[in-house]
């Protein structure tokens, strides 16, 4: 990682006013959306702004036919192959040879058609499966531009000649991508280490021309994608741009970097780089150094002494964080963003792709994984509605059969054989052949899972994902400060009608081993903020709170009262036996006392709400 650097020359004593340049944001009129999250943009605006910039710069409509003929001329071409193809009945048995072929046409087309190949490595619903796994090993790596080319545009962005804000900077860049390249630095004020992160001279025209010619073509495709996926090609171009204009801009990455700061603030088992934003802009990002191993190494992780399977139990856990508890998740998690760190802590670079989550669908996430330990297929394919993934009206009775099969075959395994992969395969299976389209969002989503998988399965051949994913929402179900996600507690320990004692003691279980795993990390040893001092007291399964909801409910809801009386009661006995089991688990893990305590602190309230639900039955009665 270190690379050589190349010493810089003292800094002149006489300032030079500062020359910063404007950034070229896509939304120019439309204001800075508001937090949680700054990369909430509408697509909406997409089409007209990007016209607007394309037709508007100088010899636009000679370089939109020169570089629209290259494209209908490959494009048409590879097409032209695979309509020989079939007509000659060699489609399937060529198809190796087709996918890499594509592959390879992406990379010569530029920096907008590999993005777009990224995209189309998760999207089953536009493309095969053989196609997608050729795209999945696509790489952005491109020959750096010049080290002079791209100091300029440092100078240029941050006002100021490098001499005098970096000490030294490495003569060769740690990291080229298609939309950038970061060097080493260290900066002459404090001596700190920093990345700097440069975007390429001249990147954005060419994005905007070909987003405009996507968007073009795309417009010829709305009747084959209204037919297949329920809507319109160029909405499907809009979400892909909407992104890559938002990986363009250094600003947003920069607070994206800030959230995810704000989000892990109490985590020590997570390092996210502080950014330098008053030396940063739209082309320059300055970031700390991350002095960590890349998980492609899994030799030299091993090597540093690293704790595997510490570190991906805290992988794991990080990653489930990111998108069931904050809605916000890193979207290209590949091995050379992801890094271990020597303490055990997992670190994240590389922000420009990242994806939002609202609430609801965070609750409907929830209710997918509920309905799945359930088993109630059809509940979970009207999940698959309220996510997007089924145009509203849609008749899932169809679908159903096929997610029981899917669900059933993979889990049917255990968790010694579940993977992501095996389930993934056979759910784009599903998507190709039904009208299943995947919002931009959830592909990121089933990347992310799938690359940090792929990750855990390099440094560990036999690792377990869901063995750390179980216990993990286990205890979320379990001790989440959200009550709307303790509600679903319930759902989970009722089938049809009857409570699930052994359900219950396996998620109990399961939810100690999470805190067992990630109180024992060694961060939570080396770290001595207050944060860590205050995370290291949870080394216990904390359930006041789902205890008191509990005690509130029972008193409260009558429904929940009258299965839980059955529940205690069912087959005509008293269950003593399983409620002494389940308190067995948890003594260990709670102070009575203590709790007895909040849930007398707590009676009034109950008492009050017992009142008004009261009150209101008697009302609603009479009005009968």
């Amino acid at each position: 990682m270190a690379g050589s650097t190349l010493p810089l020359l003292p800094p002149p004593t006489p300032p030079l006013p500062k020359r910063r340049l404007p950034g070229a944001l896509l939304w120019t009129s439309v204001p800075a959306p508001p937090r949680p999250h700054a990369t909430l943009l509408l697509a909406v605006a997409l089409r007209p702004k990007v016209r607007k910039r394309v037709l508007d710069s100088r010899g636009s409509i000679l370089s939109l036919a020169s570089r629209g003929v290259e494209i209908v001329w490959k494009l048409g071409f590879y097409w032209s192959s695979l309509v020989y193809d079939f007509l000659v009945g060699r489609d399937e048995e060529i198809v190796p040879y087709r996918a890499r072929q594509l592959r390879i046409l992406l990379c010569d087309l530029g920096p907008s058609f590999i993005k777009a190949g990224q995209v189309l490595a998760n999207r089953p619903d536009i493309i095969r499966e053989d196609y997608m796994n050729e795209l999945c090993i696509l790489q952005d790596d491109v020959p750096p531009v010049p080290n002079q080319v791209a100091f300029t545009i440092i100078e240029e962005e941050l006002g100021q000649p490098l001499e005098r804000l970096f000490s030294k900077i490495s003569s060769e860049t740690i990291a080229a991508a298609s939309l950038g390249q970061v060097y080493r630095a260290t900066l002459r004020e404090t001596g700190e280490d920093v990345a700097i992160k440069v975007q390429r001279p001249g990147i954005e025209p060419i994005i905007y021309r070909d987003l405009f010619l996507f968007r073009t073509l795309a417009s010829f495709l709305n009747g084959i994608s209204l037919q297949k996926l329920g809507c319109n090609a160029e909405l499907i171009v809009d979400e892909f741009g909407e992104k890559l204009l938002e990986e363009l801009d250094y600003t947003l990455e920069a607070t994206n970097i800030e959230d995810f700061l704000e989000n892990f603030k109490d985590d020590p088992t997570v390092k996210i780089p502080r950014v330098y934003k008053q030396l940063s802009g739209s082309r320059v990002l300055v970031m700390e150094w991350i002095d960590g191993i890349r998980c492609t190494d899994p030799q030299a992780i091993k090597e540093a002494g690293i704790d595997v399977e510490g570190f991906l139990t805290v992988g794991v856990s990080a990653a489930l964080r990111q998108l069931l508890e904050f809605g916000l998740f890193h979207g290209d998690p590949h091995p050379g963003n992801i890094f271990a760190m020597h303490d055990g802590r997992i670190a994240y670079v590389d922000f420009g792709n990242v994806a939002v989550l609202s609430q609801q669908n965070k609750q409907i996430l929830i209710d997918a994984v509920v309905h799945a330990v359930n088993e109630d297929y059809a509940e979970m394919a009207n999940d698959f509605t309220r996510l997007g993934f089924l145009a509203s009206g849609t008749d899932v009775a169809p679908i159903i059969p096929a997610l029981e099969s899917i669900w059933q075959n993979s889990a049917g395994k255990g968790l010694a054989d579940f993977n992501f992969r095996s389930v993934t395969g056979k759910f784009n299976q599903l998507v190709y052949n039904y009208p299943i389209r995947i919002p931009e969002r959830f592909s990121l989503v089933i990347r992310s899972l799938l690359t940090q998988e792929g990750i855990c399965f390099t440094l560990k051949r036999d690792f377990k994902f869901l063995e750390v994913a179980y216990p993990y929402i286990a205890k979320r179900l379990l001790t989440d400060p959200n009550p709307a996600l303790r509600e679903r507690l319930i759902q989970v320990l009722f089938k049809d009608g009857a409570f699930q004692w052994k359900r219950l003691e396996n998620l109990i279980v399961l939810a100690k081993e999470n805190v067992s795993k990630m109180s024992s990390n060694p961060a939570l040893k080396k770290n001595s903020s207050q944060a860590v001092r205050n995370r290291q007291l949870e080394s216990k399964l904390d359930l006041t709170e789902t205890i008191k909801d509990g005690a509130r409910m029972f008193l409260i809801d009558a429904g929940i009262r009258r299965q839980l009386i059955l529940a205690f009661t069912e087959d005509s006995k008293l269950h003593v036996e399983e409620l002494v089991d389940v308190y067995r688990l948890v003594e260990d893990q709670i102070d009575m006392p203590s709790v007895a305590l909040e849930v007398l602190q707590d009676l009034p309230s109950v008492a009050r709400d017992f009142m008004l639900s009261w009150s209101d039955s008697i009302l609603s009665d009479r009005q009968y």
